[in-house]
């Protein structure tokens, strides 16, 4: 073990101090490489309950790890009944020292917080919902500029990294949308075959798969799936973003968060979303068939020549007219929500969570006034 480059040396028996103190004089370089033979020197000088005068004029260096030694030796001393005086101490070694005193001055801990009344909770509330109204607001008045700058000027619009947003959520998001529609149609048409079964209406499976896979069940199962996927990964990308600063490097640079980020991933969603539902369309429509053919023993012709009968082009047109409204949602509203990110990764978490909470209920808004509209303009 290394000679240590501090000594500590008591000057004066207690009896020549006016008060009574033991008076200790410590030199040279302490650093936390000395920090076991200073914290046991320590120990052996500080007699229980004593007072004590430590004389730090001969320190010529003090790093972090040393200091935090001494701090915490002379906390326990005091503990013990004992007094502490420190003198001498330059001005950087008493600027350490301060850092680290956790034991002599005011408690290091966090406040408990305090308890909240059910009036500061409301206002809470409603400070919060007109916090988050104004960030709306703005959020829409700035896609309204950004969309007539487009308009005037389409190439400001940055499409560089549309296939690859298209990919991200079109192609990677195939398995999941072909498993979960084929489920769905294979759920809806085993619960209708057997009700259907017991009045003899076999015939009648294609009409009801078909019918509540392309209104309503493919388009929102479908929009739901992109939420869980897109739309959280939209807004937590644009949230780190934003908590980055990536987004005000953008602003500074002369670039439009709106029209370099906004615009290409609603784009990309408006293009995909559509094409997901025709092929989950497509496949809950087969989920329908296996089941026709499993439990009820029908043909697959049939079944096949009931659900063309069934399903017209309005029908289909219907489910396409819900995607491509269900896509504007999704992607405006996850980056709305990406973008007012506040208070770092906690934030980032927040906005993803509120993003999806918000564009599910807005998707089922959507498809009970479409569902509305529709119903109205066939009667």
């Amino acid at each position: 073990m290394a000679d240590p480059s501090f000594t500590l040396q008591r000057t004066e028996p207690a009896s020549s101090e006016p008060n009574g103190a033991v008076r200790w004089v410590l030199h040279g370089h302490l650093t936390l490489d000395c920090g076991a033979t200073l914290w046991r020197e320590l120990q052996q000088a500080l007699a229980p309950g004593a007072a004590l005068e430590l004389d730090l004029a001969g320190v010529d260096y003090l790093d972090g790890g040393a200091a935090a030694l001494l701090t915490a030796a002379l906390a326990a001393h005091q503990t013990r009944g004992g007094r502490v005086q420190l003198v001498g101490a330059g001005p950087e070694t008493n600027r350490l020292l301060q850092l680290y005193d956790c034991g002599r001055g005011a408690p290091s801990g966090r406040p408990a917080p305090a308890s909240r009344s059910l009036l500061g909770d409301v206002g809470d509330a409603a400070h919060g919902a007109v916090q988050t109204t104004r960030a709306i607001l703005a959020f829409l008045g700035d896609l309204v500029h950004g969309l007539l700058a487009a308009v005037r000027r389409p190439r400001t619009v940055h499409l560089g990294e549309f296939g690859q947003l298209v990919e991200r959520a079109g192609a990677d998001g195939m398995p999941i949308v072909l498993l979960i529609n084929f489920l769905i149609g294979a759920i809806l048409g085993l619960q209708g075959a057997i009700q259907l079964h017991r009045f003899g209406g076999d015939q009648f499976l294609a009409n009801l798969v078909g019918l509540s896979i392309v209104r309503e069940l493919g388009p929102l199962m479908t929009a739901i799936l992109v939420t869980g996927r897109s739309g959280a990964s939209y807004a937590a990308e644009l949230g780190t973003m934003t908590v980055n600063e990536e987004v005000d490097a953008l602003r500074t640079l002369g670039q439009d968060p709106q029209r370099f980020l906004v615009f290409p991933r609603v784009l990309a969603l408006i293009v995909v979303v559509p094409v997901l539902t025709v092929v989950g369309n497509l496949v809950g429509s087969v989920g329908g068939l296996v089941i026709a053919m499993g439990y009820l023993d029908q043909p697959a012709v049939v079944y096949l020549q009931s659900l063309e009968r069934a399903v017209g082009l309005g029908d289909v047109g219907t489910g396409l007219l819900k995607s491509v409204f269900f896509a504007i949602a999704i992607g405006l509203i996850a980056c709305q929500r990406g973008l007012s990110t506040r208070g770092g990764a906690e934030g980032v978490g927040r906005a993803t969570t509120s993003a999806v909470v918000v564009v599910l209920f807005t998707l089922v808004a959507l498809d009970a006034v479409f569902t509305w509209v529709f119903s109205l303009l066939e009667w």
